[in-house]
């Protein structure tokens, strides 16, 4: 029996999520809540799905539920799904806040039901294809930049772009970061806009990765290196290169292999699967709850490093 999957939010995350569920052949899509009605009647309206009036109307009419409602949201909507027998699929981040990622977990702890999180990029094929060629990490070198928009506004850099790549390096490692060493400006928001931060592992491995969404272009690059090689790895293209050392004096590269497919289908057919079988989904509550973890401590190491400089300036500027 196919589960009935429920979209909470209908901005443009909700909308690609309404689209995939009502193209999957193993779901069917229950309906679409927004507080918004206008929202709510569009996406009803093109998906040809119900439009229920609050979360309690989901009851008895939705197996599981998508979470795509602004971040500080995701923690009240998702646990009252869960008590009410829901399993449920929030957007990254998590949450807002730890104490509120904290809670959802426990949430899905107590009642039982399935908390997956929206780290869509693991559901690259490429990052499918570098998980499958890792050895013994090393040395990671990250950007992911983005023109400005105002979208996700209600979130720092770190929060809407590089816990993505945060999510990513933890996952690879298996590790939690022993020193965070970060530093990041606002430019056009009243958030942090860009972002670099340095993190090493027990294991000596070192991440450095750099989140911007105040670039003049769009770039989601990831090279890892390890023992005798590195991979570059493109998000956008879906596309890693392995660079490996040929003796004697010699540098050989090919292709991973992967298949391209929309990592949001990918995604949602593996909260499905979960649903189905109980089986931990690939990115699971707590995982999302460790990268969140991560990202605020660097958003403390930023704050650190802002008030020095500030020092730094009002020494400079009474001499």
């Amino acid at each position: 029996m196919k589960p009935r999957i429920a979209v909470i939010g209908a901005g443009s995350f909700g909308r690609n999520h309404l689209r995939v569920i009502q193209q999957s052949e193993h779901a069917e899509l229950a309906g679409v809540f927004d507080l918004d009605p206008a929202k709510a009647d569009a996406a009803a309206a093109t998906h040809q799905c119900p439009k229920f009036a609050d979360l309690d109307a989901l009851a008895g009419q939705a197996d599981a539920a998508v979470v795509a409602t602004p971040t500080v949201s995701h923690s009240p909507i998702g646990c009252k799904l869960m008590e009410m027998g829901i399993d449920v699929m929030v957007e990254k981040p998590i949450a807002d806040t730890v104490e509120a990622a904290r809670k959802l977990v426990e949430t899905a702890a107590r009642t039982g039901r399935i908390l997956q999180v929206g780290h869509l990029e693991r559901f690259n094929p490429a990052v499918i294809a570098l998980t499958k060629a890792l050895s013994t990490p090393l040395f990671f070198e990250i950007h992911r930049m983005s023109e400005f928009s105002p979208r996700s506004l209600d979130v720092d850099v770190v929060l809407d772009l590089m816990i993505h790549d945060l999510d990513i390096v933890l996952s690879l490692t298996k590790q939690a970061p022993e020193e965070i060493r970060a530093a990041g400006i606002r430019i056009l928001s009243e958030k942090v806009d860009i972002a670099n931060v340095r993190l090493q592992f027990p294991s000596g491995c070192v991440a450095n990765i750099t989140a911007s969404r105040v670039s003049t272009e769009r770039i989601r690059k990831l090279r890892l290196f390890q023992p005798h090689e590195y991979i570059s790895l493109d998000y956008s293209r879906q596309e890693a290169v392995r660079f490996r050392v040929k003796p004697p004096m010699a540098i050989d590269f090919a292709p991973l292999v992967s298949a391209k497919d929309e990592p949001l289908k990918l995604e949602l057919e593996n909260f499905f699967q979960s649903v189905v079988t109980r089986q931990p989904p690939v990115v699971t509550g707590e995982q999302g709850l460790a990268a969140l973890e991560v990202a605020q401590a660097i958003l403390d190491r930023i704050e650190e490093h802002a008030l020095q400089v500030t020092e730094t300036l009002r020494v400079a500027e009474s001499r």
